[in-house]
């Protein structure tokens, strides 16, 4: 459980720096679980030069076990007696002299696996007697603040993009006992904000500089698994008195995940001829055209409610803190925020915030 986690987050990191550089300054979300569980599935059926390269992009470190572990994370997270709403699925649709379903009844099921969040994943053109495997991933998430924000406190304030200046926004408001770090050094702020259950966003703000270089990008620069493992872990967040200021939002992102994954080295399973997929077919003629990834969250004063949808042509939080003090986090920048499922260390969602 733990080396799939690790696979993973380290997953979610580089995709994340892929997005970045190709969109330095604008909003991101993905699901990076959902995008990871999907390919593994094409993964299974993956051999030779194809098959080294997923593992090398998907970072995973043995192919022995893949698919069992991601069977028993997705009932971890899955469990019937969690709090929230989450639920991952995929299907395969594979080619039978080129008959796929109709378009519209592949967006059917997308849409609900993700409670109508997600429309249209599947776009006019996608789908052609060309196709030779699709691959649909559904990933649908809402949970609630174990701590909810009071409707009444919300207020419009400002908020300062780095790219279009102050732009105004309807600013949650609470205090509260929250895990909370700061790190000096890189003048970091992290928070944790709780749902109810086993599952956390964790916000991550940099400090504002009137100078100097952009500190989200510098922030970004020191994303990787063993910086958000040593930030975020138990022994190194307390619990303290917080004043919470946190825009409520909501984003829509589509992404066409082709030129990402090249650039973390998976190329051959794009390219018809080059793909070896045998392990599927039999043969060499399957490859994937398209990957697709659209997600949707929506942040409020109750909690947050996400999707995410990919087509692929016994920690207790009883913190002490040793030095008390009341903390100000104003989310009235951009940040970065992740949901992480607690008991696996799992991402499930990235994303960062950077203009209303």
């Amino acid at each position: 459980m733990a080396a799939i986690s690790n696979s993973n987050t380290d997953f979610a990191c580089k995709l994340f720096h892929t997005l970045s550089h190709a969109d330095p300054s604008g909003n991101i979300f993905v699901s990076p679980l959902s995008i990871s569980s999907a390919l593994a599935m094409v993964y299974l059926g993956a051999k030779g030069d194809t098959a080294t390269q997923m593992a090398k992009a998907l970072s995973f470190s043995s192919r022995s076990g893949v698919h069992a572990d991601f069977e028993t994370l997705n009932a971890d997270i899955n469990s019937p007696s969690a709090s929230y709403i989450l639920k991952l699925a995929n299907r395969l649709y594979g080619e039978n002299t080129a008959n796929f379903l109709p378009k519209k009844e592949i967006n059917t099921w997308v849409e609900q696996q993700t409670e109508n969040k997600i429309k249209d994943l599947l776009k006019p053109g996608t789908v052609s007697t060309m196709t030779r495997l699709v691959l649909v991933n559904a990933i649908y998430f809402k949970g609630n603040w174990m701590d909810p924000f009071d409707p009444a406190d919300t207020k419009e304030m400002s908020f300062e993009t780095y790219k279009d200046g102050k732009k105004r926004v309807q600013m949650m408001y609470q205090i509260g006992e929250f895990p909370y770090k700061y790190i000096p050094e890189i003048g970091l702020q992290i928070l944790e904000l709780p749902y109810v259950g086993e599952l956390s966003m964790f916000i991550l703000l940099p400090e504002k500089t009137e100078n100097g270089p952009d500190p989200l990008l510098m922030l970004e620069k020191k994303l990787t698994r063993a910086n958000l493992e040593e930030w975020t872990k138990r022994g190194n967040m307390y619990n303290h008195k917080v004043h919470v200021h946190l825009p409520k939002f909501k984003l829509e992102k589509n992404y066409k995940l082709n030129d990402p994954l090249a650039k973390l080295g998976m190329t051959y399973v794009f390219w018809s001829g080059k793909a070896d997929l045998s392990g599927m077919k039999g043969d060499k003629t399957l490859f994937l055209s398209t990957v697709a990834h659209k997600a949707f969250v929506e942040v409020n004063e109750v909690g947050t409610e996400a999707a995410a949808a990919t087509e692929e042509s016994d920690d207790d939080m009883g913190f002490i803190d040793p030095i008390p003090q009341v903390a100000h986090f104003t989310a009235d920048h951009p940040f970065l925020f992740f949901i992480r499922h607690d008991k696996t260390k799992s991402i499930l969602f990235l994303g960062r915030f950077s203009s209303p």
